[in-house]
């Protein structure tokens, strides 16, 4: 986008004994790079879309007056030679650091308005460069996407004069940049995104692999940006972690998630001063699993009446801030803090994937959820909180013809191999391969306790009874006759069904009181916090071949 050229200034007159005039020169095309044209195509169509212009964008997320460019005068300058500078021609991606909270990060922003955010626009791989700058400084890395294809435009042939073999647009660096640093992305128009978190704008964002007209030329298909590639498809599908309701919303999201995580997988996770007590016990945890156990229950609520109250910028009332919850829902997924040290939050959801005991049974989409979040906690070192209610996967035609099994089998990967501490709560079930998995992750070693609630085997006893005793069922003769056998056989096994049965083998290692839960997973962490993450920290420095450097403590007060 051209800038404005209303900011000419009368160059001082050059005695040859200063740089003012050079600083000058400099400042003069800042002054017009920082200032939008309001009269230029670009700026007129983001406008029209009701989108912020890039430095609007920039400043609606980091704090105030905290943004210090990198390339602050990148583009071409056009000047006339009786008048000076005339106008500016920027390179369509702004970069440079910030703080969010006091905390330093690194920002890649694009200018949508200068020739639609293309990398082709792009000049001396500006962005790619500012991603290995914030990999270097162990600092996270944001990207504001408003036209990052990574492709670009045809008209750069005619340019060029030739055309080119495509190159990945600094790829490599980014995958640098996501094995050590958190790295997340604002999805603020046509875009594709690498990253640990996205969060994706309700009707202003769309993300594809290629736009309609290229689409409509392949494929025959003729869609709109919305209905290629909009929000209702990929937060549904995994592809975008969150979903927000403007711009705004999705800067606030940005600076929630990296709240909960170090800046580089060489630090701990920033703890914050929190004032809700540590002993804190919920009469209502007493009650909120039903007794008869058909019956679902609001597992947010549960979270919520466990974790801190407070040390959530983005929901005032609780810590948790959940991730993908408009994807893979059987399985329920977040952030929260405990006393202020931040944790990862992994359990089910009942009310998905209904049946009257087959509630929460984990899907395709919610194995990969599981599997991703766990990579993600087990990279960045926060502990896990595992509330377990898994009742097995799916099962049935939809759940074969998905592939289920096999994605099951990279959550339980994921679960046996992470290295971070977890602690496991049994909720309700834990039924089959997929609930042995979740309630014992890492085979034996884990921080295990029990709700008096607990329900567990092989198989759930309703369908596990009607598979070892079909042929006495099916002889009964009439549904009547069959309802009652079933319910004396169900009679018969509800006594070892009793999980005090199983403690008292040791096969389950405590049944607490659920008000007892805060206290006890409040007392964990900060042993964790103490004793366990610091050693973790030092040996992915040594394995680096970094000098150990202290990690972060009780950091900054949201």
């Amino acid at each position: 986008m051209p800038s404005n050229t209303s900011f000419r200034k009368k160059q001082p007159k050059d005695d040859g004994s200063s740089w003012e005039q050079p600083l000058e020169e400099i400042r003069a095309q800042q002054r017009l790079i920082h200032a939008p044209n309001v009269t230029d195509p670009g700026y007129i169509r983001q406008k029209a879309n009701n989108k912020l212009w890039v430095r609007e964008r920039i400043s609606a997320l980091l704090d105030p007056e905290s943004f210090v460019e990198v390339g602050s005068i990148t583009g071409r300058p056009v000047t006339n030679e009786n008048r000076g500078l005339e106008s500016f021609v920027p390179a369509n991606s702004v970069t440079g650091w910030g703080k969010i909270r006091a905390r330093k990060v690194f920002v890649t922003a694009d200018d949508f308005s200068v020739r639609g955010g293309h990398a082709d626009g792009g000049i001396g791989m500006k962005a790619p460069y500012g991603e290995t700058l914030a990999m270097r400084a162990r600092v996270p890395l944001i990207r504001l996407l408003d036209g990052s294809s990574g492709g670009g435009s045809v008209a750069t042939y005619l340019t060029l004069g030739a055309t080119y073999i495509p190159g990945l647009a600094g790829l490599g660096r980014s995958m640098d940049a996501l094995a050590v640093v958190p790295v997340v992305s604002a999805l603020l128009g046509p875009v594709v995104a690498i990253s640990h978190f996205s969060v994706m704008v309700m009707g202003l964002s769309q993300l594809f692999a290629a736009g309609p007209p290229v689409v409509k030329q392949a494929t025959f298909e003729d869609l709109s940006k919305e209905a290629l590639g909009g929000w209702e498809i990929h937060a549904t599908n995994g592809t975008v972690d969150n979903v927000a309701t403007s711009e705004q919303d999705a800067f606030l999201q940005i600076r929630a998630f990296l709240s909960y995580l170090p800046s580089s997988i060489f630090d701990l996770p920033y703890v914050t001063e929190s004032t809700d007590p540590a002993h804190r016990r919920e009469e209502e945890l007493l009650r909120i699993i039903p007794r008869r156990r058909a019956r679902p229950y609001d597992i947010r609520k549960l979270v919520k009446l466990i974790v801190d109250v407070d040390g959530n910028p983005y929901n005032e009332v609780s810590s948790f801030f959940e991730i993908g919850q408009t994807w893979g829902r059987s399985i329920v997924t977040g952030f929260a803090r405990l006393t202020g040290y931040p944790v990862g939050i992994l359990t089910s959801d009942c009310m998905v994937n209904g049946g009257q005991y087959s509630g929460s049974a984990i899907d395709a989409l919610g194995s990969q959820k599981t599997a991703k979040f766990l990579t993600l906690c087990n990279h960045f070192g926060l502990p896990i909180i595992n509330l377990v209610d898994q009742p097995g996967f799916a099962i049935g035609s939809i759940a074969e013809r998905t592939a289920t099994i096999r994605h099951g089998a990279s959550a339980m990967a994921a679960l046996y191999q992470a290295t971070i501490p977890i602690y496991t709560v049994i909720l309700r079930r834990a039924f089959g391969v997929a609930g042995g998995a979740f309630a014992d992750p890492d085979d034996g070693a884990t921080t295990r306790v029990s709700w008096p609630s607990g329900d567990w085997g092989s198989l759930p006893l309703e369908g596990g009874i009607e598979a070892a005793y079909k042929r006495r069922l099916d002889a009964t003769g009439s549904p009547e006759a069959r309802d009652k056998l079933m319910n004396e056989l169900l009679a018969k096994f509800e006594d070892v069904r009793s999980p005090t049965k199983t403690a008292n083998q040791f096969g389950i290692e405590e049944i607490i009181d659920p008000r007892d839960t805060r206290p006890l997973v409040c007392e964990w962490v900060s042993h964790v916090y103490g004793h366990l993450l610091p050693q973790l920290s030092a040996s992915k420095q040594a394995l680096h071949g970094l000098e150990a450097r202290p990690s972060a403590g009780r950091g900054y007060k949201l």
